[in-house]
């Protein structure tokens, strides 16, 4: 397996793929310090909403996880390129949980780093120019640890909705990105249109989970080229 997963971060476009992480680390690294200047003062009353503003902005890493969908599989579809490996002496079920856990390590591994790099640079911002008010609390950066790890997990399974439907079975480019802009506006503009962001987490996240699932025990039937 570990052979497998290998295999495909040396089929990615390695160049595109490091470009578009540098971007989008480049964005959230200094978006809380643009919501507490230009949006709202209040973003910044402590380290505790500070920190909550960063777990929403992370969700914007869902749009990478549809655009390695797009390279893994529906790139492979369109290339013919997958049927080479299905010429491979390896069960197709193995082939595709490689090229999942393949994606979704990848997401969460960069996903961790952005939560590092976006609480390292607004913290040194306010050590240069104060924009948040109150005291950091040590207790802070252990729950900002926790959260971290939780939100990176629900980010990594929740990209995985397109996969399916849109990734597997219909391969369609464009409209696995407008899922993956879909879902993350909603989750942003929630509490805008008076939804459970709780709830509605919950429901993405089991619905990625479904979308693996069905991705890996489906594959006899919709990965035919």
């Amino acid at each position: 397996m570990i052979k497998l997963i290998l295999l495909e971060g040396k089929k990615l476009k390695r160049y595109t793929v490091i470009g578009e992480v540098i971007i989008y680390w480049l964005i959230l690294m200094f978006l809380p310090f643009f919501f507490i200047k230009q949006v709202s003062a209040d973003f910044g009353h402590s380290f505790t909403t500070v920190m909550e503003l960063n777990k929403a902005i992370q969700t914007g890493l869902i749009l990478f996880g549809a655009s390695l969908i797009n390279q893994v599989f529906i790139d492979e579809y369109k290339n013919k390129t997958i049927s080479l490996a299905y010429g491979y002496p390896i069960n197709r079920k193995t082939l595709f949980t490689a090229k999942i856990l393949f994606i979704g390590l990848l997401v969460f591994l960069v996903t961790i780093i952005s939560f590092l790099l976006t609480g390292l640079s607004t913290y040194v911002i306010d050590q240069i120019h104060p924009i948040i008010m109150g005291e950091f609390n040590p207790d802070d950066l252990l729950l900002y640890f926790k959260d971290m790890i939780i939100r990176s997990f629900e980010v990594t399974i929740i990209s995985f909705i397109p996969l399916y439907f849109l990734g597997i079975w219909k391969r369609l480019t464009i409209p696995t990105v407008l899922c993956a802009i879909l879902i993350m506006q909603l989750l942003n503009f929630a509490p805008m249109f008076n939804l459970n962001l709780n709830l509605l987490f919950v429901v993405f996240f089991l619905l990625g989970g479904l979308s693996i699932i069905l991705s890996i025990f489906k594959v006899e039937k919709v990965g035919e080229i």
